[in-house]
């Protein structure tokens, strides 16, 4: 008999600790204004270290297992007119922070944001996206995380998509070993496949994450029992993640956007659908209620399924 442990995460920000404003932000504009400027990006950097950890600490109470980094932690990191040593001045927190997560048993990974195109045909855009990626690669380094991974998608269409695919190898080849070694990627909702971007992980040796949300908005008829078993291979002796959502609304304008909650009668479907693959996965839940979607998700599988619970966020199907 087929069982599955599944363990749910969720992404930057918990909606339970909200009010306590752990992170913050910083543009350069307001930087520019400040007399001091480096010495209040310190702080501010400071700070968001701190709501990390108390993050960190949420999550271990609450067997939350599975964790997205914030990506703007070190507001400015990558800012080319920004004359500040971050690495520096964060390294002995991460490493104490790191102590923690592997202590903890922790799995972090991190999400760079719409600004991260390795495959521009801009080069201003395809320097900036490297740097952005040597950031993460830097955090996740000093974290000392286990299996690191950086999840991207593969980003513009420009010049047609397979033109714009070849853009993303020649980029990637570009990438510091260490930093090639984190990245996964994922299908996205309006061009890049799970086909499409199958392939290219397999091309270039690296791990596929699959969005289930995404593959609904943009599959072109495909049928996802033809691309499972060789999505799942590409995590090699890794655990795979999955990225899991439901859309706004069923209308079409809104069916790509994340609703606040997960549609427990969905997730439920996908589960039936993946147990007969006989393997065990993380789900990434991408609502905009963060943990506290995940906590309501998990209190109608209790009540409408029997998966058997091991803890407060890992069941088993």
């Amino acid at each position: 008999m087929i069982r599955l442990k599944i363990r749910l995460g969720y992404a930057v920000i918990s909606k339970t600790l909200e009010g306590q404003k752990l992170f913050h932000t910083l543009t350069y504009t307001n930087y520019l204004k400040k007399e001091d400027s480096n010495n209040y990006l310190t702080s501010i950097i400071n700070q968001n270290l701190e709501g990390l950890m108390e993050i960190l600490k949420y999550n271990v109470k609450n067997n939350i297992h599975f964790y997205r980094l914030n990506s703007s932690l070190i507001p400015l990191a990558t800012h080319s007119e920004v004359d500040y040593d971050y690495k520096e001045k964060v390294s002995a927190t991460l490493d104490d922070i790191g102590k923690y997560i592997g202590k903890n048993n922790l799995r972090v990974d991190t999400h760079p944001d719409q600004f991260c195109v390795l495959n521009s045909t801009k080069e201003e855009v395809v320097t900036a996206s490297i740097k952005i990626l040597e950031y993460e690669s830097f955090i996740l380094k000093q974290l000392k995380i286990s299996n690191p991974i950086i999840i991207l998608h593969v980003g513009s269409m420009e010049g047609g998509k397979e033109e714009s695919i070849q853009r993303f190898k020649d980029n990637f080849k570009k990438l510091d070993k260490d930093v090639q070694n984190m990245i996964a990627l994922e299908n996205d909702d309006r061009v890049y496949k799970v086909k499409d971007v199958l392939t290219l992980c397999e091309d270039l040796h690296i791990p596929m994450v699959l969005d289930y949300h995404h593959y609904l908005c943009n599959n072109n008829g495909d049928n996802l029992d033809d691309y499972l078993s060789r999505i799942f291979a590409t995590w090699q002796n890794n655990l795979p993640k999955v990225h899991f959502s439901s859309p706004k609304s069923k209308l079409k304008k809104e069916y790509r956007s994340h609703h606040d909650y997960i549609n427990v009668l969905d997730f439920i479907n996908f589960m039936r659908f993946m147990k007969k693959y006989d393997q065990d996965f993380d789900i990434m839940i991408e609502a905009k209620m963060k943990d506290e979607a995940l906590f309501r998700l998990v209190r109608e599988l209790k009540y409408l399924t029997n998966y058997t619970f091991l803890d407060e966020t890992t069941f088993i199907v």
